[in-house]
Parts: C-alpha cells; sequence; structure tokens
C-alpha cells in the first residue's frame, strides 16, 4: 500500500540528507522526528561501511574501465561520492561534505594540473585505508570533520595539500610571500569582505610562508611540510584583533615555533564575531530558505551557539535542525536542489536497478555541478543560479533516462496502484515527495494518463504510463526544489 506523506521528516530528510527511498522511509517515521534527528546528526553510532557494497546486487552500479580506482582515477571518485549519496546509512555526513566542498571550493583541474592526474585524484579523494601511503583526500578530511570544530577544520585545510597547490601555498616563501590563500581564509572561509584590509593579506601571506608541501620516502602523496627556512620570522601587524586581549601583532618569533604564526590568525578569524554570523547565514541558505532573508533571531542564535560551544558544529547544526525556521511548514520546499542532491534523491526515489552511477556525471556537469570542480575559489552559483534553459533541460532529459531505466521496475511496483490514473498518480506523488502541484497541473498530469484510450491498468499501459508520469514528476519544477 501507499506509504503516505510524512512532511516533516521528508522535509528533515531532504534536507539533512538526499531524501529516502520507499525501504528507509519508513524506519525513519519509526523514529519520529526527534529520533530521526538524533540518528542523522549522531552518525559515528553507525558504521561506515558503504563502501564495501560498490559493486554488489541490490545497489546502484558503478562502471568500471578496468579496477574501479576512486582514489586514483577522478571519474571513479566522482562515482563514488554518488554512490554514497544515494546509499550511506550517514546521509548527514555525506551532506555536510558536499557543504564544506562549496565552501572551501578547491578543483580538481588546477590541482592535476599541479601533481598529475593519479595524485591530483589523491589529493582530492584518497581514503587512507586504502592507499599505499596513507593518503588522505580533502573529500575525507571534510567527512572527517563533517560534525567537528571548525577551528580544527581550517587548521587541516590550510594543511590540506589539495589546497596547498589550489591556492598556491606550495610557493609560499619568506622572499616571495603568495598571497591567495591569506585571503581567501579572510574573505570567503572566515569574516568575509570589508572586515580586512590589503595590508592584512601581506600579512597573512607571510604568516603562512614555510607551510609548504613535500615528498617523503613511502609517501604516495606530497604532504604538508613546515619549511623553517622559508618562514618569515618578523613581526606581523593586523587591523583586526588577532588576540583574545585585543593585540593585534603577531610578535616575532624564531623561525622554527614560526607555525605557530599560522595558528594564531586561525585562531583569530575562528573567533572574530563575524565568522559565527556568516556560517549561520550560510546554513541558513543551505538548511533552512533560499526563497527568504536569513531572519536575524536565526542568525544571532546559530552563531551563538558557534562561539558558546567552541567552534564546535554538531551543537551548531542540532540547534539549526531544531530551530522554529527550520520545522516551519513554509521552508518546505524553499531551497533550489544542487544537481547532486538532484540526481541522488531521483535515484533514491525512482530507482536504481540496473543503473550505473556514471551515467548520471554526464548530465550533473550539464546541469551546472562537477563534483571536486568548482568552477572558482567562490563555488557554484547557488540558487536560481542553478536554473538555466539548458540545465533544466538537462535535468529533465536526466529524468526521462532514469525512468526509462527503470520502467519495467516502475510497473511492477505501480501495479497495485493501476485500478485508476487517480490512483497511480495518488502513489507516485506519495513515492517521489515533490512539492505540491498545482490543481492544473493536477489535471494535466491525470489527461496524460488517460490519453491513448481508456484506462485499463494493464502491464502494457503502466509499462508506457507509470515511467511516462515518473519523467514527466521528476522533471517538473516543484521536484526541483528540496
Amino acid at each position: 500500500m501507499a506509504r503516505g506523506r510524512e512532511p516533516e521528516i521528508e522535509h528533515l530528510l531532504r534536507r539533512a540528507g538526499f531524501g529516502a527511498s520507499d525501504s528507509e522511509i519508513g524506519a525513519y517515521v519509526q523514529l519520529g522526528y526527534l529520533g530521526t534527528m538524533d540518528e542523522l546528526i549522531n552518525y559515528e553510532q553507525i558504521a561506515d561501511d558503504v563502501d564495501a557494497n560498490i559493486g554488489k546486487p541490490g545497489f546502484v552500479g558503478v562502471t568500471t574501465r578496468g579496477q574501479f580506482a576512486p582514489s586514483t582515477v577522478i571519474t571513479d571518485a566522482r562515482q563514488r561520492w554518488i554512490f554514497r549519496m544515494v546509499h550511506s546509512a550517514r546521509p548527514l555526513q555525506e551532506k555536510m561534505a558536499l557543504f564544506w566542498h562549496n565552501h572551501f571550493a578547491t578543483a580538481y583541474s588546477k590541482v592535476s594540473g599541479g601533481l598529475g592526474a593519479a595524485d591530483g585524484t589523491r589529493a582530492m579523494a584518497a581514503k587512507p585505508d586504502e592507499d599505499p601511503g596513507r593518503a588522505k583526500g580533502q573529500l575525507e578530511l571534510f567527512r572527517e570533520h563533517a560534525l567537528g570544530n571548525f577551528r580544527d577544520l581550517l587548521v587541516e585545510v590550510t594543511k590540506d595539500t589539495a589546497m596547498l597547490v589550489w591556492l598556491d601555498g606550495r610557493t609560499n616563501v619568506r622572499n616571495r610571500p603568495q598571497e591567495n590563500y591569506a585571503r581567501e581564509l579572510m574573505e570567503l572561509f572566515t569574516m568575509g569582505v570589508g572586515l580586512f584590509t590589503e595590508p592584512d593579506v601581506y600579512a597573512g601571506a607571510r604568516v603562512f610562508t614555510g607551510w609548504n608541501l613535500s615528498r617523503q620516502a613511502g609517501d604516495s602523496l606530497p604532504r604538508f611540510n613546515y619549511n623553517a627556512n622559508q618562514h618569515d620570522s618578523a613581526a606581523k601587524e593586523f587591523s583586526f584583533p588577532i588576540y583574545p586581549d585585543g593585540r593585534r601583532t603577531i610578535p616575532a618569533r624564531a623561525a622554527a615555533d614560526g607555525m605557530q604564526d599560522g595558528l594564531d590568525l586561525i585562531n583569530a578569524v575562528a573567533r572574530h564575531p563575524e565568522t559565527g554570523r556568516r556560517l549561520a547565514r550560510k546554513l541558513w541558505a543551505f538548511f533552512v530558505s533560499e526563497t527568504a532573508a536569513s531572519a536575524d533571531d536565526f542568525v544571532n542564535e546559530i552563531s551563538g551557539e558557534y562561539y558558546r560551544n567552541g567552534y564546535e558544529m554538531r551543537p551548531v547544526i542540532r540547534r539549526v535542525l531544531m530551530s522554529r525556521h527550520f520545522r516551519d511548514a513554509s521552508s518546505h520546499f524553499a531551497r533550489y536542489s544542487w544537481p547532486a542532491e538532484f540526481v541522488a534523491r531521483a535515484i533514491k526515489e525512482v530507482g536504481w536497478r540496473g543503473f550505473s552511477v556514471n551515467d548520471a556525471i554526464g548530465p550533473m556537469t550539464n546541469m551546472g555541478q562537477q563534483l571536486f570542480e568548482p568552477p572558482d575559489v567562490n563555488g557554484w552559483e547557488l540558487g536560481r543560479g542553478w536554473y538555466s534553459t539548458g540545465a533544466m533541460l538537462s535535468r529533465m532529459n536526466f529524468a526521462a533516462q532514469l525512468a526509462t531505466n527503470q520502467r519495467f521496475n516502475l510497473r511492477d511496483e505501480a501495479r497495485p496502484f493501476g485500478r485508476s490514473p487517480e490512483s497511480l498518480l495518488s502513489y507516485m506523488l506519495d513515492r517521489l515527495t515533490p512539492a505540491t502541484f498545482e490543481r492544473g497541473a493536477i489535471t494535466s498530469l491525470l489527461d496524460y494518463l488517460r490519453a491513448g484510450g481508456s484506462w485499463t491498468g494493464s502491464d502494457a499501459q503502466l509499462l508506457t504510463k507509470a515511467p511516462g508520469l515518473v519523467h514527466l514528476l521528476v522533471g517538473a519544477g516543484e521536484y526541483q526544489l528540496v
């Protein structure tokens, strides 16, 4: 029988995950809203063994070109991440990894240009337990710190191999300070524009001189190395407080101790009063709404939680998901889905038997998002920016591709609801969880089901009408909202 709608839990799963399949939703409904939220947030209690299911029957497929090698072949890395979005029992961890991937936007094309294709993929996506040199890719860093301490994440990102190539930190030396990372640390990763000066950028570059890369014996990837010989050990003055007592100058210190300069600056920007507010506004857009401006009380509440908990993100995200703004019905379907969200949700809700995630990579690129390849350090253009004419056509084409691939499964699953066009439409609306269609659109969908002769609900009719209806629903504007 049809499961019926559970609007609040479905909303939570779309925002804090990638939706839910028919087989998953029942378990979440049994937990209720608070139980589901606790399971999503406390995901360490659930084994992270989803990768072991790659290539097994019952799961969405991958396409191999020889050995499947997601740590060294970027196409395979993209396949593995989509697979995890569809099947991980820790969906909030994957969702936050996607959030941090856009926040600390780093592109494979430049990283691989500096390191080569295999090492570039390692730098983006390698897992230590499967890499001969225990390399940890940037995505694994985001998973590890998904709900961890933001200050600690900043430290690790600053030392990350991919980031050191992407923003040229590997060439940052005392005689030629490289400003790219210091600028983005202040402008994009923490405080925001208008809160620092150009001299601050230069001072920040000097702070990170010597934060470079080297490859030691046994390494499969160049790793962070603090090179004291390349560190500018003189004092660095800033226009904003660096220390809690208000001091604005990082003192001169011996080059051997110079790594502390960078830690002092990271502590300062993590503590800055605008960093928490900026994160709160980004979390509003990611979790609550892109159709309404961030509410002042939400920003105050969430930024307060950030500082009270010493920059720990788990209590921050818990407060987001418990906020009245998140739970209010007006926030349902008030966000524009990213291509990764659209694809993962469609696969989960439509089905995947016989489908390969490889067949989603090209369509996602045409929709405007290629994983591991944000267009620049600002990340992707979000919100309505996803919805050019070409991108919407690509979404509609993907809906057709997936529905056609799943047509026999959709026919079989629709049989109990084939007694009338109304019954079939009701079942598919419950299963696919789109935003509410207006009455005129419902009439048009029923007209499609009735077209071509009298309704019989036969297998032949369902083989045409069930996938056709899924194509229309998943390609509709109402399905592009989460």
